[in-house]
């Protein structure tokens, strides 16, 4: 249920392998602007690289150059029709740490920025973004749901 009491614009998706993850988020990318942000929540495992990977592809980006940043933070991607911000928070405790960042370039920038583990955005967290959830199940398969602005 949405907040502003208007209807929700949740919508959700069995994927059966990893290939469907990445077909289901490449078919978004052509809705997505320069400045859009994305915030994937989902466990280790869940398939939140996977689903970054098949963006990347829908907005005409090496799909071989789009790998978790885990150990740098923040990847750039460019070379597609926007460019990718790839930000991983998962080494980050919260948003004191996250502030030192300067990711409101990203936000407000000339791509697409997609955050993984958002929950240590906190109060830094922008307006009117995409949230994307993955559940991963023991039989392989993922459920993804995903609010529009």
């Amino acid at each position: 249920m949405s907040i502003s009491g208007e209807p929700s614009r949740l919508e959700t998706w069995t994927c059966r392998q990893a290939l469907d993850t990445e077909a289901l988020a490449a078919s978004l990318a052509p809705e997505l602007k320069a400045g859009d942000v994305m915030l994937l929540s989902g466990p280790l495992g869940a398939g939140k690289t996977c689903f970054t990977r098949g963006l990347g592809v829908g907005l005409g980006l090496d799909p071989e150059a789009v790998l978790s940043p885990t150990y740098q933070l923040v990847r750039e991607v460019r070379g597609g029709r926007l460019p990718l911000f790839h930000v991983d928070l998962y080494r980050l405790s919260g948003p004191d740490e996250v502030g030192r960042l300067g990711l409101e370039e990203y936000f407000d920038g000339e791509g697409v920025t997609v955050v993984e583990w958002p929950d240590r955005l906190g109060r830094l967290t922008p307006p009117g973004c995409w949230r994307v959830s993955l559940e991963a199940h023991d039989d392989g398969q993922r459920i993804l749901g995903v609010e529009r602005p």
